[in-house]
C-alpha cells in the first residue's frame, strides 16, 4: 500500500476517533448530475461544458450542538469533456471512482438545515486512458470542492458543489520537449441528492 493510501486511512481514523460519543452518524445513497469542463493552460485550446452523472454511498458525522462534522462518500462518476485542438473536435468520456471528504457546517434549525462544505476529492480513473492518438488520461485526479446545500426533515440532503482540479487530468502523448506539454485541469459542478438514515 502506498503512502497516499496510508495517509488517507490514517486521516479518516483520526477524525472519526476525535468525534465525541454524542456525534450523530448517518449513511445512505447519493445520486446526482455533473457538468464538467477542462481548464487548459494554453489559449489555443477551448473546452465546453458537458453533462455527466454520479451515484454512490455517503456517510456523515455531525456534533449535534455546534453542527460541525464531516461527510465521506464513495461515488461512481462519469465525466464528459469536449475541446477544440487545431480546428479538430476532441471528445472524451471518463469513468472515475471518487472519494470526496468534506468538512461540513450545518445550521441548527428545526426542519430545514442549510449547510456549507469544503474539502478534497480523490478520483481514480476506471475507464480507458487513451483519448484518440494524442492524449492520455491521468490515473488519479485531485481536486478541492466548495459546496452548499440544505437538509430537509433530517434525512434528505440537496447540495451543489464546485470542484477545482489541482493536478492535470490529461497529458499529451508523444511530446519530446517538456516546454510543449499542456496542462488541462478539471472544473466540475455537481448537483446531488442524498437520503441519509
Amino acid at each position: 500500500m502506498n503512502r497516499f493510501k496510508l495517509f488517507l486511512i490514517a486521516a479518516i481514523v483520526a477524525i472519526a476517533g476525535a468525534m465525541p460519543a454524542s456525534a450523530q452518524f448517518k449513511i445512505g445513497p447519493k445520486i446526482g448530475a455533473t457538468v464538467s469542463s477542462l481548464k487548459f493552460d494554453r489559449s489555443v485550446f477551448d473546452s465546453d461544458n458537458r453533462a455527466g452523472f454520479t451515484g454512490g454511498l455517503m456517510c456523515e458525522f455531525t456534533v449535534p450542538v455546534v453542527g460541525v462534522g464531516f461527510d465521506l462518500s464513495a461515488m461512481y462518476v462519469r465525466r464528459s469533456t469536449r475541446w477544440m485542438e487545431s480546428n479538430n473536435v476532441v471528445s472524451d468520456s471518463r469513468d472515475y471512482f471518487t472519494i470526496p471528504v468534506n468538512l461540513k457546517w450545518k445550521m441548527r434549525l428545526p426542519l430545514v438545515k442549510p449547510f456549507l462544505t469544503t474539502g478534497p476529492e480523490f478520483a481514480f480513473l476506471t475507464s480507458g486512458r487513451s483519448v484518440g492518438e494524442a492524449w492520455r488520461n491521468k490515473k488519479i485526479d485531485y481536486s478541492w470542492n466548495f459546496g452548499a446545500g440544505v437538509e430537509i426533515l433530517g434525512h434528505l440532503q440537496l447540495a451543489a458543489a464546485y470542484g477545482i482540479g489541482l493536478n492535470s487530468a490529461l497529458q499529451k502523448t508523444g511530446v519530446a520537449d517538456n516546454a510543449t506539454k499542456v496542462e488541462a485541469k478539471n472544473r466540475v459542478w455537481t448537483l446531488t441528492a442524498a437520503y441519509l438514515f
